[in-house]
């Protein structure tokens, strides 16, 4: 039998899978569901971050519009809430979950970010038999890409997800936070960077 020889590449590829890996398990963890039904009956869902391990949450603010009624979730299961303060310039809203021992992860440092750095978000989706009811699947959407650009108000990804991705946060492979992530009317994910939801917060 001639000896199986594994390069250095094929070595490099596994060590990086099996870190993403890692990392999507402790991240998903960090995602909330979010909900909105507005009077018209109009549903937006999407997907928050975890910021404290007793509940504080933050989310997008064009997610939770005033005048309509509110869900949040974690593991699947709706908590009660407390929508602390909404900036709609910065599209941020800060909300306060009935969860306590939550599990949290470190931010990211936004000044080691490389061009071409492997990112992945992670984000909540709603079943279609669900979608009209107050339940809600717990059901993780996982996608990844590189940075395709970057500056101290926006990082930019080659990843296009749908818009109920909404609100998902943004993670390197190290599973530390990047920012929490919009979706453009083309697909296009934008992220709000974690300095400047640090800011918002008052971190």
């Amino acid at each position: 039998q001639q000896p199986v020889y594994i390069t250095e590449k094929t070595e490099v590829i596994i060590r990086e899978n099996t870190a993403l890996e890692n990392a999507i398990e402790k991240s998903e963890k960090m995602v909330i569901g979010v909900r909105a039904i507005a009077k018209t009956g109009k549903i937006l869902e999407g997907s928050g971050l975890i910021i404290t391990s007793d509940g504080i949450a933050v989310t997008l603010a064009e997610l939770i519009p005033q005048g309509s009624t509110f869900y949040f979730y974690i593991d699947g299961k709706p908590v009660s809430y407390q929508i602390l303060k909404r900036d709609l310039k910065e599209n941020l809203a800060l909300v306060k979950t009935g969860r306590i021992d939550l599990p949290t992860l470190s931010f990211g440092n936004l000044e080691k970010i490389k061009l071409g750095e492997r990112v992945f978000l992670v984000g909540t989706r709603a079943v279609d038999e669900l979608r009209s009811s107050s339940r809600f699947a717990n059901a993780r959407v996982v996608n990844e890409g590189i940075i395709r650009s970057f500056d101290e108000s926006r990082i930019e990804t080659n990843i296009f997800e749908d818009i109920t991705l909404a609100g998902s946060p943004l993670f390197n492979i190290e599973a530390e936070v990047l920012g929490i992530n919009t979706i453009d009317l083309k697909g296009k994910v934008i992220t709000t960077p974690i300095s400047r939801i640090k800011e918002f917060i008052g971190f």
